[in-house]
């Protein structure tokens, strides 16, 4: 069902919808982070926090940039497929406001509905904003997928070790999708999927480029958190870890991703305490890494007021649907 909603309240109603079902799913990420410090205790929690330096912050925020880039140039391109335009610098500074957002704020997405919103209310089209963060996010959710599975079909070996959390992460990830399945009988959020579809190359290597990235920042934390372990068995447990961030039980990101990586850790022979401080580390950096959201988001709110006394009320399309 396509409503017609006044261009200034569109986003307050679109971000006010989706912070209050986010709450149940921050419940759910605290309740895991509870369990696993009645497991592991808070030392695994300590030691991560411990290795945190300047070689750290530089590192993560290096990384961060060449993966915030890809991702931008990435919905950029996808916006532009769909008939919106934005400068590249624009799509940087919003990519990483919303980064940072993700990071600070319950269930790990009001980044992504604020930029959605953000966007097509600059363009007058709020709709069409929504499916273009839809399809950027989809696209990269599904060349990780896509990656995941091949690492592991070259590591026979690991599947047996991984399969201990891989189960749990199929079961939630089947509602998930059985959920998106029964959403898309009521949104019509497909609309364009052919046109974004023609730009696959450049969509399928910038996310590459940006999966890249996140591994790069998996496997600093792994040896700052002193873990000598091999690539070949690193990578396939940070495209795990990738997968689980996706979950929609988090709180800005963490609960399933330290459970999951602390029983495949110990699964592989590696230690589920060691697996946990990693992916503590890996959330540490990947916070850092978000940081230069925190400095655009005070810039453009001083920037705000200024844009909102040029604006002129007007009614658009919004989609009466929720996120992804």
């Amino acid at each position: 069902m396509i409503l017609d909603i006044p261009l200034r309240t569109a986003p307050r109603r679109r971000v006010g919808w989706a912070a209050g079902r986010a709450w149940p799913r921050t419940l759910g990420g605290a309740a895991i982070i509870g369990g696993l410090l009645w497991w592991q205790s808070t030392a695994a929690f300590t030691a991560a926090f411990a290795v945190i330096d300047g070689f750290a912050v530089a590192a993560a925020l290096a990384i961060g940039l060449v993966s915030t880039v890809c991702s931008a140039v990435r919905w950029r391109v996808v916006a532009g497929r769909l008939g919106l335009r934005m400068a590249p610098g624009r799509a940087v500074a919003d990519y990483y406001r919303a980064l940072f957002l993700n990071a600070v704020l319950p269930a790990g997405v009001l980044g992504d509905v604020d930029r959605a919103v953000d966007h097509g209310r600059r363009a007058g089209q709020v709709a069409q904003g929504v499916r273009a963060v839809f399809f950027e996010r989809a696209a990269g959710q599904m060349v990780l997928a896509g990656t995941g599975l091949l690492v592991l079909a070259t590591r026979p070996d690991l599947l047996g070790a991984l399969a201990p959390a891989a189960v749990p992460c199929a079961v939630v990830l089947g509602a998930v999708a059985g959920a998106f399945v029964l959403a898309r009988r009521r949104v019509r959020a497909f609309t364009g999927v052919r046109d974004v579809l023609g730009a696959w190359p450049a969509v399928a290597a910038l996310s590459l480029g940006a999966l890249a990235g996140h591994l790069a920042l998996f496997v600093t934390a792994a040896r700052l958190a002193g873990s000598a372990a091999p690539l070949a068995d690193l990578v396939p447990l940070a495209l795990l870890a990738l997968l689980v961030m996706g979950l929609p039980l988090n709180v800005g990101g963490w609960g399933p991703r330290e459970a999951v990586m602390a029983v495949a850790f110990g699964a592989a022979g590696l230690g589920s305490a060691q697996g946990l401080t990693i992916s503590v580390v890996y959330g540490v950096l990947a916070l850092l890494s978000s940081l230069p959201g925190a400095a655009v988001l005070l810039v453009q709110r001083r920037q705000a007021p200024a844009e909102r006394a040029d604006e002129v009320p007007e009614r658009v399309p919004a989609l009466a649907c929720g996120r992804q």
